[in-house]
């Protein structure tokens, strides 16, 4: 009797077997660590890698949020703040090493993201948007306040002690690596998230709330837990930032266009909603944006930010749902016309 072969086992709803996933995930993450390894002993490039692999984790880290649950963050700069804050005071009050200390940092905004999200959710849409941006501009107000806790307008000075335990190196590219895996490590619980109950309710929820409300789903714990997550982890990505700049204060804490509204752009640009977008954002963006400013910022002040706008005022036209989304978009096309005779 002839035997038909059984065809590769699919994931629920068209996602990729559990082994295609991985695969790919593995050769995605060592493609985007192959300009480290090329550009290795040249320190301006090395800290715009460093900048790169940051954000990209931290748009990852929204997007869980904002891209999986719908709900458009602008106030993750909070979360962002008081990882720095948090991880910065144990280290110099209570010598307590940034390994440690991130942890700690991670549980207070696991806590207070729900708390302080909790009153806005009710909301859908920009008004949601605008009253999450007024938390951020609540926390610059308590970080200029609390100068017992965060040095007030004048910030803080972490001391320089290299060593592994400090977390402060004088290799640049020793702190590539840790924001590459901090990337990594982002990238991965996205991944588990989006395969998981949790990540099928956070996207039912931002289909149609009501519709998930009447399937028996309970809408506000599946936002509290995704805005805890995502809080988490932007908690770990503001620790790294302030070991590695070893100077905050509340201007580079809270700005809206360096912190605020960079997570949402980077991850628009690339793709809101999917899991390469954020990454593929950051990798656009960041690298464009520093050079800009390193190159145009002495003459024509100002100037990387006109050219940076126009850019993205022509990804806007022409790419309205991301770079993937365009990318995916060709590719069928091309299937397509080459199935055609």
């Amino acid at each position: 009797m002839k035997q038909h072969k059984q065809p590769e086992k699919a994931s629920v709803q068209g996602l990729p077997s559990t082994r295609r996933t991985l695969a790919m995930g593995a050769g995605g993450l060592l493609l985007t660590l192959t300009p480290l390894i090329l550009l290795y002993g040249q320190p301006f490039w090395v800290n715009i890698l460093i900048y790169t692999y940051l954000f990209a984790g931290l748009a990852v880290s929204w997007n869980i949020i904002a891209g999986f649950g719908g709900q458009f963050s602008l106030g993750h700069g909070v979360f962002f703040a008081v990882g720095a804050y948090v991880t910065a005071r144990l280290y110099m009050a209570w010598d307590i090493s940034p390994w440690l200390g991130i942890l700690p940092a991670m549980a207070v905004c696991a806590l207070i993201g729900p708390m302080i999200f909790w009153p806005t959710f009710r909301l859908k849409g920009s008004f949601f948007a605008i009253a999450t941006l007024a938390f951020n501009e609540v926390g610059m107000v308590c970080a200029n306040y609390f100068e017992s806790l965060t040095g007030g307008p004048r910030g803080l000075q972490i001391p320089f002690k290299p060593g592994l335990g400090n977390m402060i190196f004088t290799n640049p590219v020793h702190y590539a690596l840790l924001m590459f895996a901090f990337m990594a490590i982002c990238i991965i619980a996205a991944v588990l998230i989006r395969r998981s109950r949790l990540g099928y309710y956070l996207l039912a929820v931002r289909e149609d709330e009501d519709a998930a409300r009447a399937c028996g789903i309970d809408v506000s714990s599946v936002k509290l837990r995704g805005t805890a997550i995502s809080a988490a982890l932007t908690a770990v990505g503001g620790g790294l930032f302030a070991m590695y700049v070893r100077t905050i204060d509340p201007p580079s804490l809270f700005s809206l266009a360096d912190i605020g509204f960079k997570f949402a752009l980077l991850t628009l640009i690339g793709g809101i909603g999917t899991i390469s977008g954020p990454v593929i954002g950051a990798f656009l963006i960041i690298p464009i944006e520093s050079w800009l400013r390193a190159t145009l910022g002495g003459g024509l002040p100002g100037m990387h930010l006109v050219i940076l706008g126009f850019l993205m005022l022509l990804a806007a036209l022409f790419m309205r749902k991301g770079v993937v989304h365009a990318i995916e978009t060709a590719w069928k096309r091309w299937q397509h016309r080459k199935g055609q005779p």
